[in-house]
């Protein structure tokens, strides 16, 4: 079989799009993040040092996503039309989950973007919250489902 990075001669490629339909794609990808019940609290009640760290997250998601082909390698860059972040918070973690969706209509498919968006996010909140927990995890990002193109639907079950 062919791997579809990898030309005749196993050399790594950009996957050609140029022949393929334009169609309207959408990727949701989500995951979590873990800390302690004083990080937490810090982060919902906005008492962090570094500001709000939430709103940053969100902010930080949607840039990630629209940098994701800047940061893997044969990913095209793509006209986003939009991405939306979500975070819940999950008080019997404690943490939150963030959830974002990417939205185009192209040649080809949304997921990484939405998956970087997740990991972008998720790792601001790290950030802004370190000084007062080392130990969170992130965990579980994933794509949560995706639709449009040849491949067709996807959710998660």
């Amino acid at each position: 079989m062919q791997l579809t990075h990898l030309d005749e001669k196993d050399r790594p490629k950009m996957v050609d799009v140029s022949d393929k339909e334009d169609t309207f794609r959408i990727a949701i990808a989500s995951g979590t993040i873990t800390m302690s019940q004083t990080a937490f609290h810090q982060i919902i009640s906005q008492q962090t040092k570094k500001g709000p760290v939430l709103q940053t997250a969100v902010i930080a998601a949607i840039m990630g996503t629209k940098k994701t082909s800047d940061l893997i390698p044969m990913c095209h860059p793509l006209m986003l039309t939009s991405v939306n972040c979500d975070v819940e918070e999950l008080p019997t973690l404690p943490g939150f989950k963030l959830t974002v969706t990417a939205k185009l209509k192209g040649q080809t498919g949304v997921e990484m973007e939405a998956l970087m968006g997740v990991s972008i996010g998720l790792l601001t909140i790290y950030d802004m919250a370190k000084a007062i927990d080392k130990s969170m995890v992130i965990n579980a990002i994933q794509l949560e489902s995706k639709s449009g193109g040849k491949s067709g639907n996807y959710t998660r079950t």
